[in-house]
Formats: C-alpha cells, structure tokens, sequence
C-alpha cells in the first residue's frame, strides 16, 4: 500500500513521502515512452505486413507527436477540478487500448488511431507528471522524487528501441505490442492502488504564449523545436538506415540500438557534472558533434565499425539536449517555469511530428541518405542559434 494515501488538496504541506505513488508514475513514463519508441525498431516488419512503405509506416510516430503535441497544451484546461488520480488511470487505459489497436491493425488507419491514443496519453501525462510528482512528496524530496521519473525516462530509451527489435525478431512485431498492452495494465492497477485522491484546481486563464515575447524565449524554443526535428528525423528512420547503408543483419541492428541506449543513459548520467561548467556551451556543442556525426555517417557510414560509433556518439551527445534545455527554463523561466514547460512539450512534440514526416518523404522520395543530410542541418543551425541568439543565465 502507499505511504500517504489521504486526499490532498494542492498546496498542502506533505509531511511523508509517497515513494509507491512517486514509482507507479515512473513506471507509466517508462511504458509511455517505450511503446512511443517501439516502432523505430519495428518499422520494416510493420511497412511489410501492412503493405505500405517504411517511410509511410514511420508516420505512426508522426501522428502519436502529432497528438501528443495537442494535448500536452490543451490537457489541464480540459479535466478542469477532475481528480488528477481518475486522469492517470485513464490515460494508463488509453495506452493500454493503444497498444492492442497496433497489435490487431489489419489497415494503415486503424494503426493511426492506436498511435493517437498513444499520443494523448502521452503528451497529456506529461503535461502533468511534474505537478503531479509535486504533490507526491514533500517539498525537500521533490528534486529526488523527479530523478525518479526522469531516470524511468532514461532506462526506457535504452530498453525500448533494442526490446523491440530483439523480441520483434523472435515473437513478431503484433507480439510485441501485445506484451506491451500488458504493461499498460500493470499501469491501471498500481496506480489503481496506490495513487491517492488529487482534486484539480482551476486557476486564472493567463496567457502562456506571452512568455515568448521575453528576449531570448522565442530563440531557444526556436533551438528546441530544431534540435527535436532533426533527431526524430534521423532517428525514426535508424532501422531502413543502418541496415541498408551500412549492412547490419537484425542481431547487429539490435546490438547497435542497445549501445545507443546505453550511450544515451550514460549522457543522461554526466550531464549534470557538464551543464555545470556552461549550460550554453553544451547546448552549442552537442548539436555541433551531431550535425559532424550526421556528415560522418553520410560519408563513411557503409563501415560498420564507424556506423556503430557514430550510434554511440550520438546516443550520448543527444542526452544532453533535452536535460540541458530543462536547465535553461529553471534558470532563465524560473518565475514561469511550469507555463515555460508546457510550452516546451508542445514544442518539442511538434518538432518529433515535424522531423518524423518530413524524414519519411525524404527517405521515400529521395533517398537512403536524406534523412542524414536533413538531420544534420538541422543540428548546425540549432548550434548556430544557440551560440548567437539564447540567453541562459
């Protein structure tokens, strides 16, 4: 049972922590995120069974962004004073009903919907998942309990992509789905459990968008929405890439994928010891080494040996962008930092929606390579306007 099960208005002072609530939330992002993944692993059995191209099929991540970017805006004016603890539940269904759409989809639009439940679980839970781990522990654990959460994040990169296609090799990629659909539940029922009443609150309207006028704003969110473009751009299409440029059977691509994760939560370990020297130097040069890592991997990527480091490179690199731009809205939004946030999301689901379609026409249209070069520009301008046009405090 859970530490703290009363119900809490918003604002009261916590006396005890909640570490079973703080750990169901986790172990939902967990899920969120490694369904969100699944198809990069899974795009070419998908494309083939469902008889339409990679590029269309990788247009699953497309509309769950697409979604998700939606809700994480609309969300909290929407459920109003509903209890925070029904909205979890319901959103641990959606990514339940998600999962067994995919699973059972005959047709490419039946697969889209699942996708759209998948996204507004997603981009709804998150828009939520701070105020709601907030209210979980007191005010002295919130930075642990948000470590929490957010290493759920990391352990679910690393698992997600290489899961996939290691399991889709063996059961089938529906399989796959199926099993994950078993994990929404366990979400239904532990946060069934264990997630205490959290009546909402509805407060004055103010306008978020306003925060954009603030000098610096528009420019890093500008930097966010291009970094998250040319990751999803290249990344949503890691399958058709490395396993046609550069040769990689399904082991190898699984074994790859795996590196990267483990890459990507090695980069999520350290960035708090490096966004300490300079959180403007990072946020330049992490996308600098990807906008390299994208020309090296054009250039020279039929090598294994030099597609396997550039995987690794950029698992770690990318990891400091979404920790690093988290620190530039504490820092620099910290009097706005939840409205500041919401708009991030948005933004960020926007350019995953962006880099996923706009990749899949390059792949499908003009080649295996396009996906690179766009990635690439993307990753130089974003290093670009960092150094010249953000401000971080």
């Amino acid at each position: 049972m859970s530490e703290c099960t009363e119900t809490l208005p918003r604002g009261e002072t916590l006396t005890r922590p909640n570490w079973s609530a703080v750990f169901a939330v986790a172990f939902c992002v967990a899920c969120l995120i490694t369904v969100e993944f699944l198809p990069v692993s899974l795009l070419t059995p998908m494309a083939q069974e469902l008889g339409i191209t990679e590029g269309v099929a990788g247009q699953s991540v497309t509309t769950t962004a697409f979604v998700a970017m939606f809700a994480s805006l609309f969300i909290t004016h929407v459920i109003g004073r509903t209890d925070r603890r029904y909205v979890v539940i319901l959103f641990s269904v959606l990514l339940t009903v998600s999962c067994l759409l995919v699973s059972f989809a005959t047709s490419f639009g039946l697969l889209l919907l699942g996708r759209a439940c998948l996204g507004l679980a997603l981009g709804g839970f998150w828009a939520m998942s701070a105020s709601l781990t907030m209210r979980l522990v007191p005010a002295r654990m919130v930075p642990k309990a948000l470590s929490v959460i957010f290493g759920a994040v990391s352990i679910a990169l690393v698992i997600a992509a290489p899961l996939g296609s290691f399991l889709g090799g063996i059961i089938g990629w529906r399989n796959v789905f199926n099993g994950a659909a078993l994990m929404g539940l366990l979400c239904v029922i532990w946060v069934w459990k264990v997630l205490p009443s959290l009546p909402g609150e509805t407060g004055p309207k103010a306008n978020m968008f306003g925060l954009l006028k603030r000098p610096g704003v528009l420019a890093g969110m500008t930097a966010i929405f291009m970094a998250f473009a040319g990751q999803f751009a290249f990344f949503t299409y890691i399958r058709p890439v490395f396993m046609n440029l550069a040769g990689f059977d399904v082991d190898g691509l699984t074994l790859m994928l795996l590196s990267f994760g483990i890459a990507s939560f090695v980069g999520t370990s350290l960035s708090a010891v490096i966004l300490k020297r300079s959180v403007k130097v990072a946020l330049a040069c992490a996308p600098l080494i990807l906008a390299i890592s994208a020309l090296v991997l054009i250039l020279w990527g039929s090598e294994k040996f030099v597609a396997a480091t550039v995987a690794v490179i950029w698992g770690f690199a990318f990891a400091l962008v979404p920790v690093g731009w988290s620190t530039w809205i504490t820092r620099s939004l910290s009097d706005q930092a939840e409205k500041a946030g919401s708009i991030q999301v948005a933004v960020i689901q926007l350019a995953n929606t962006c880099g996923a379609a706009v990749g899949g026409v390059a792949l499908d249209h003009f080649g295996l390579l396009s996906p690179l070069m766009l990635s690439g520009t993307l990753m130089l301008l974003t290093a670009l306007l960092v150094a010249t046009k953000v401000r971080i405090k």
